[in-house]
């Protein structure tokens, strides 16, 4: 699944690691959400990572594969609380 909404609303949260304002939309890297050889996962596994905090990701220097995989479980758990908070904001 492809959504550029989706993308545009992780990429104005901060960084779900570190706090940056500044964050990308940062893909799962695992099989199970749909990652492949050349192929990304779904935007729906997405998470708001800074551009230091997704390099340290995709290039597995914050754990091991399983531990970066239990990592992003819990910050999509995280990213789908700020989004939840995000919608609930009345100005």
């Amino acid at each position: 699944m492809r959504s550029q909404k989706k993308l545009n609303e992780i990429r104005a949260l901060p960084c779900v690691r570190c706090g940056y304002p500044y964050s990308q939309a940062a893909h799962s890297n695992s099989g199970k959400h749909g990652k492949g050889k050349g192929i990304k996962s779904s935007d729906e596994f997405t998470v708001p990572l800074c551009h230091k905090c997704h390099f340290l990701f995709d290039t597995y220097q914050l754990g091991t594969r399983q531990e970066s995989e239990a990592l992003f479980g819990g910050w999509l758990e995280k990213t789908e609380r700020m989004l939840n908070l995000k919608d609930s904001d009345v100005f």
